[in-house]
């Protein structure tokens, strides 16, 4: 029995990560980028840099979809008509060097 609960946590802690969406924004225009994130909160998006390689993040509308230890910083990724997408994603708060107060960005 003990054996069932512990399988049954383990599947209901990987769970979240399997529920979020994921996206090629260079299929998509940057209106579609953000209502993306806009409507489910979070999601991820992968694409492949101008070297090549594989680049993946997940992107988010607000703080709140964020660790309590991360905030939502604006930063860009290509998308189908805009190779400068703002979108918001979760950097460590202690990327803030000292700053008082957190920034709140909306999507």
């Amino acid at each position: 029995m003990k054996k069932i609960a512990v399988a049954l946590m383990l599947v209901l802690a990987a769970s979240p990560a399997l529920a979020i969406s994921r996206y090629n924004p260079l299929a998509m225009s940057c209106a579609s980028v953000r209502a993306a994130i806009h409507n489910q909160g979070a999601v991820i998006f992968r694409y492949q840099s101008p070297r090549g390689l594989p680049l993946y993040d997940r992107y988010v509308r607000n703080s709140n979809y964020c660790d309590a230890t991360d905030y939502a910083e604006w930063t860009h990724i290509p998308s189908k008509d805009d190779p400068r997408c703002p979108v918001l994603n979760c950097q460590n708060i202690d990327n803030l060097d000292g700053m008082l107060f957190v920034p709140h960005y909306q999507l």
